[in-house]
């Protein structure tokens, strides 16, 4: 079975195009999305539309909670939510609200967007520096806590990573579709920056006791992309998608 593992999409329409037409080469049979599908001054109501049409399994990401929790006050002061909000109909955010926090596929698949104390902080690093330090094996094993999934699959911290843990578990993240720079508040304030502008997702292949994990760096569209963000006056996320750096 080979499984495509997606996260943090972030309304790039254009990067997740990219990334299913890899996906079809690649003979893929499931599609996983771990969340942070919208929030982003790209193309909200497409990529909803693009992954309602490819059947995903699709998480509830901390980002989907934001749009579905956001006040008039703070629809009025953050531009980026008031545009996404304004862009989905009432039939999408019905749909985001109904989407899980988490997901357990068989014994062996569990999917998770952060972790499941809370979904705004990081399954793998340690972000009280201002840049990603990894967990050490007993951090990470306290995080899962009573998981016992042989896959642990996880986003958020949009830094591609495989994990093998002491307990013969494997935590992946694979990394964000649509941005590759950012600037975070949660749980402190910290920078990530991937230094590509290419769409990052996993291939998971599993056949019987053997696995074999793949990550893939998509090229797309970066231009495209940069100047809806700057249509939508956000020019400081033009250059993120142009260099994959915040400076």
């Amino acid at each position: 079975m080979k499984i495509a593992i997606l996260s943090d999409i972030k309304s790039n329409v254009y990067a997740l195009e990219a990334v299913l037409e890899d996906t079809k080469k690649n003979n893929i049979d499931v599609l996983l999305n771990l969340g942070d599908s919208f929030l982003g001054p790209i193309a909200p109501k497409e990529t909803y539309d693009l992954i309602r049409k490819n059947n995903f399994i699709t998480l509830l990401g901390d980002e989907d909670r934001q749009i579905l929790e956001a006040s008039l006050a703070q629809l009025e002061i953050n531009d980026i939510l008031r545009y996404v909000y304004n862009d989905l109909n009432d039939e999408v955010l019905y749909w985001i609200q109904e989407l899980p926090f988490e997901k357990l596929i068989g014994e062996d698949f569990y999917m998770i967007h952060g972790t499941y104390q809370d979904d705004s902080l990081y399954m793998l690093e340690d972000s009280s520096s201002g840049k990603l330090k990894l967990h050490d094996d007993k951090k990470i094993l306290e995080i899962l806590d009573d998981i016992k999934s042989k896959f642990v699959l996880c986003g958020n911290s949009c830094t591609p990573r495989c994990v093998n843990l002491s307990s013969g578990q494997v935590v992946i993240n694979p990394g964000a579709v649509g941005v590759q720079a950012f600037n975070k508040n949660l749980p402190n304030k910290h920078t990530i920056e991937n230094n590509t502008i290419d769409a990052s997702y996993v291939i998971l292949t599993v056949e019987g006791e053997k696995y074999d994990i793949e990550l893939k760096k998509v090229a797309y569209d970066v231009e495209k992309a940069a100047l809806k963000a700057i249509e939508n006056g956000r020019e400081d996320w033009a250059k993120r998608l142009r260099t994959g750096r915040l400076k």
